[in-house]
């Protein structure tokens, strides 16, 4: 594994699950999304059964193209028969996911505990 530190996610575990907590509160430019894409995709890897839940504790705003970039995640983790969860989404963020229905496709909680729960 690359001993490269990560820049956009502070990382920690809980048991058996990966919690990656996004450092930025808007998530806009596209330089920051390719950082994402591959500090997330670097974490799965090609771990199987990863449990791994995306907290959003931090962010405030993000661009319609981060969307892309969960969906691809939630696919790589299911390829690899992992678990992905998604917490402490503010309520406006909440709202695109729900208009673009991808609040039937994430698993998506109100926060960390309940989502560890889950698992």
């Amino acid at each position: 594994m690359n001993a490269e530190p990560f820049r956009r996610l502070d990382l920690s575990k809980n048991g058996k699950v990966e919690v990656a907590l996004f450092k930025d509160k808007k998530i806009l430019d596209e330089s920051v999304l390719d950082e994402l894409r591959i500090e997330l995709f670097r974490l799965i890897g090609d771990r199987k059964e990863l449990d791994l839940l995306l907290d959003f504790s931090n962010i405030e705003f993000m661009s319609s193209a981060m969307l892309g970039l969960l969906g691809q995640t939630h696919r790589k983790v299911n390829l690899l028969k992992g678990r992905l969860k998604m917490c402490s989404i503010t309520p406006q963020i909440y709202e695109v996911f729900k208009l673009t229905n991808l609040n039937k496709l994430f698993a998506i909680h109100k926060d960390a505990a309940e989502a560890l729960a889950k698992f």
